[in-house]
C-alpha cells in the first residue's frame, strides 16, 4: 500500500477533530531513546513470588505452517499454587530474518478478548514493518482458554450450547420478545460458564495472561519484554505494565481500552461496562462525521448527498424500527432485515478504513428496499441484489458457529465477566441499554447488550487473583499509547485517559478511520516501529493522518490480513519489500445479524 507520511501537532488539531477542517502538516523532532526514570515502581513482592516460583519452561519448538515454529507449555492454573493444576498454552513464532542483529522477541496480541495470538504472529510478515521482521522473533501466545491452548468450554455438547444461545441470534434485542429471549439465553450462558466452564473460567482473567506472558518472556530468553497489543490487547499490555513495571523494554498499545473503565472501580462497579468505556460514543461520532462529510462532498463524490445524509440514515432507522423489511433476492432467497441488522451492519463497516463506502451503500439500498415505490424497478433490483450478497456472506460466516464446538463467545465472556464488575441484576439490562441508546444513538444498545451474561446474578465465578489496579504505576520504560480519533470500538478518549494514568507514557494520536491505527499511514506505522526498534518516542503532540479519508481520492486501501492459518500457510512467507496489509485485529464487535460481515 502506498503510504503518505503526514503528521500534525496537537495545537492545530482541535478544529480537525470537531469539524474535519484541513490543518497544515507540521513537524517536530522525535524524543531521544528513553532512559530509566530517576524513580520508577518495581514489581511487587507478591507478583514476583507468583511468577518467579515457576521454573523457566523449556520450549520444544517444531516447524509448523511452512515458515513458523510452534510449541506448547503447561503453566499453573493458579499462580498461588505453582505445583498444582496446570493448563496448556500454545505459542507460535516467526524467527527474525537477521539473527545476527536480533534484538529479542516481540510479543503480539490481536485483541478480543479471545483473539488468537498464534494467528496474528503467523500473519505478522504481512503487516509488520520489514525492519521489525528483520530484528525480532515474532511471538504469539494463545491466551488461556483460546484457540490452540486448552479450550474453555461452558457446555458439554454443541446441542446444549445451541439451545442456550438461541436468544442471542440477533444483532441486539429490540422488541420485548427479543429482550425476553436474550435475557433467558444470557442467564443460561452465565450459569453454564460458572459451573461447567470451571475451573478455566475462574482462571482466565487478564492478570493470569499477563503472568503467563512474564513466564514465557523468560522462556524465550528475553530479560525484558517487547510487546505490541491491539484493541483488548491494550488492556493486557497495560496490565503487564502495571503488574511488572520494571520488566519490559518497549510496550505499545494501539486502539486503547482504559483499564480503570474496563474493570469498574468504586461506585462505577455497578454501571454497565459500556457506560464506562463509551465505545458507542466513538461509533456514533464516526458515523455522524461520515454523513456530514458526505453532505459537504456533494452528490458527485457521495450519492447520498442528493438529500440530507444524516436525515436519510435516520429515515431508514425509523422505518426499520417500525417494521423489518423482507427482501426476496433470486440468489440469496428471502431474508429479513431488522433495525438491529442495519445498526449491526453499520458498526461492522466502521471497523474498516474504507467503511464509509459501505455506510453510504447500505443506507441507499435500504432507502430503496423500505420504500420500493420511490425508485425505479432497475434501481430496486440492484439494491435487493446488493443486500442479498451481503446477507449471503453474513450467513456463511455465521455457519462457523455450528460443528465443531465453537467457544468464541465463551472466550470473550471468560475474560470480560471475570475481569470486570458488571451490574448486579440481569433484569436491569433492558432499561440500562435504553439509557445507553439515548446517550449514543443507534450503537448504545448494541454495545450494552454484549455483556448481559456478565450480570452478577448470572455469572458467579470469580478469579480471586484478578488484578483490579492500580493502573498508574511509574514504569521503568515508557509506554507508547496510540489512539485513533474515529475508532468505533475503542473510543479515542480511552487512549487519552490511559496516557494520563501512566506517568511514563507518550500519546500518539491518529486521524484515521477504522479500528486501530497501525498500518493506516506511514506516520503511525513508522512511529511505532521506531519506538520498538530504538526506543525513540514520537514528539509530544504528534498527530498522524490516515491515508484513507472519506470522499477523497486516495490510493486503494490495503485490506486486513486473513489470519486463517491454512490460508497463510498456503500463501507462504512474503518477501521483504512486498506491500503491507492491515493487522488482523480481533475487535470486540458485539453484534451478529443478517447483514453483519465480520
Amino acid at each position: 500500500m502506498p503510504r503518505r507520511t503526514r503528521s500534525l501537532t496537537a495545537a492545530g488539531i482541535a478544529g480537525l477533530v470537531l469539524a474535519g477542517s484541513a490543518v497544515a502538516p507540521a513537524t517536530a523532532a522525535p524524543t531521544a531513546p528513553h532512559a530509566r526514570p530517576a524513580s520508577s515502581d518495581r514489581t511487587s513482592i507478591a507478583e514476583a513470588r507468583r511468577v518467579d516460583s515457576v521454573p523457566t519452561p523449556k520450549l520444544d519448538w517444531y516447524a509448523c505452517y511452512g515458515y513458523a515454529e510452534c510449541a506448547t507449555v503447561r503453566l499453573p492454573l493458579d499462580y498461588d499454587r505453582p505445583k498444582g493444576a496446570t493448563t496448556e498454552i500454545a505459542l507460535l513464532r516467526v524467527k527474525a530474518r537477521d539473527q545476527q542483529a536480533r534484538i529479542g522477541s516481540l510479543f503480539l496480541n490481536p485483541g478480543g478478548p479471545g483473539g488468537s495470538g498464534t494467528d496474528i504472529a503467523l500473519a505478522a510478515p504481512y503487516f509488520l514493518g520489514d525492519d521489525l521482521l528483520d530484528r525480532f522473533d515474532i511471538v504469539g501466545v494463545d491466551p488461556r482458554g483460546v484457540a490452540a491452548s486448552d479450550n474453555v468450554r461452558c457446555f458439554p455438547s454443541v446441542k446444549e450450547q445451541t439451545r442456550a444461545y438461541a436468544g442471542l441470534n440477533v444483532a441486539f434485542p429490540w422488541t420485548k420478545d427479543e429482550e425476553k429471549a436474550y435475557l433467558k439465553s444470557s442467564k443460561a450462558v452465565g450459569t453454564a460458564c460458572s459451573t461447567t466452564g470451571r475451573p478455566l473460567t475462574g482462571a482466565m482473567s487478564t492478570a493470569e495472561v499477563a503472568r503467563d506472558m512474564d513466564v514465557l518472556r523468560r522462556a524465550v530468553g528475553d530479560k525484558k519484554l517487547s510487546y505490541l497489543g491491539f484493541s483488548y490487547g491494550t488492556a493486557l499490555g497495560q496490565y503487564y505494565a502495571t503488574m511488572f513495571p520494571d520488566r519490559f523494554r518497549a510496550l505499545v498499545v494501539d486502539g486503547v481500552l482504559n483499564p480503570e473503565a474496563w474493570v469498574g472501580r468504586g461506585p462505577a462497579r455497578d454501571q454497565l461496562q459500556e457506560t464506562r468505556l463509551r465505545s458507542a460514543d466513538g461509533a456514533y461520532r464516526a458515523l455522524r462525521e461520515i454523513l456530514v462529510r458526505c453532505d459537504k462532498a456533494g452528490p458527485q463524490a457521495c450519492s447520498l448527498a442528493a438529500g440530507d445524509p444524516v436525515a436519510s440514515y435516520e429515515l431508514v432507522a425509523q422505518r426499520l424500527r417500525k417494521k423489518p423489511v423482507v427482501i426476496d433476492d433470486p440468489d440469496a432467497g428471502p431474508f429479513t432485515v431488522s433495525y438491529a441488522d442495519f445498526v449491526g451492519a453499520s458498526l461492522s463497516s466502521l471497523y474498516s478504513p474504507d467503511g464509509w463506502q459501505s455506510i453510504v451503500a447500505i443506507t441507499e439500498q435500504l432507502l430503496a428496499a423500505t420504500d420500493p415505490g420511490s425508485v425505479s424497478p432497475a434501481r430496486l433490483a440492484e439494491a435487493r441484489r446488493a443486500l442479498g450478497q451481503r446477507a449471503t456472506q453474513a450467513r456463511e460466516q455465521q455457519r462457523r458457529y455450528d460443528f465443531p464446538y465453537n467457544n468464541g463467545l465463551e472466550t470473550f465472556l471468560g475474560v470480560d465477566c471475570t475481569d470486570a464488575y458488571h451490574p448486579k441484576k440481569l433484569a436491569d439490562w433492558p432499561a440500562l441499554s435504553a439509557q445507553e441508546d439515548r446517550r449514543a444513538p443507534y450503537f448504545g444498545r448494541a454495545w450494552a447488550w454484549a455483556t448481559a451474561p456478565c450480570a452478577r446474578d448470572a455469572w458467579t465465578v470469580r478469579d480471586s487473583d484478578a488484578w483490579t489496579g492500580p493502573f498508574d504505576r511509574r514504569t521503568a520504560a515508557p509506554v507508547l499509547v496510540v489512539g485513533n480519533y474515529w475508532d468505533p470500538a475503542t473510543n479515542y478518549q480511552g487512549a487519552v485517559t490511559s496516557a494520563k494514568l501512566l506517568p511514563n507514557s507518550r500519546l500518539l494520536s491518529s486521524d484515521n478511520w477504522g479500528h486501530t491505527a497501525y498500518g493506516t499511514s506511514a506516520c503511525a506505522t513508522d512511529a511505532v516501529d521506531a519506538y520498538l526498534l530504538r526506543g525513540v518516542l514520537p514528539a509530544k503532540g504528534t498527530v498522524c493522518v490516515g491515508d484513507e479519508q472519506p470522499f477523497v481520492e486516495t490510493p486503494e486501501a490495503a485490506g486486513r490480513v486473513d489470519a486463517a492459518k491454512s490460508a497463510l500457510a498456503a500463501e507462504g512467507l512474503p518477501a521483504r519489500g512486498e506491500p503491507k496489509r492491515l493487522p488482523p485485529v480481533v475487535a470486540p464487535l458485539p453484534v451478529v445479524g443478517s447483514l453483519t460481515v465480520r
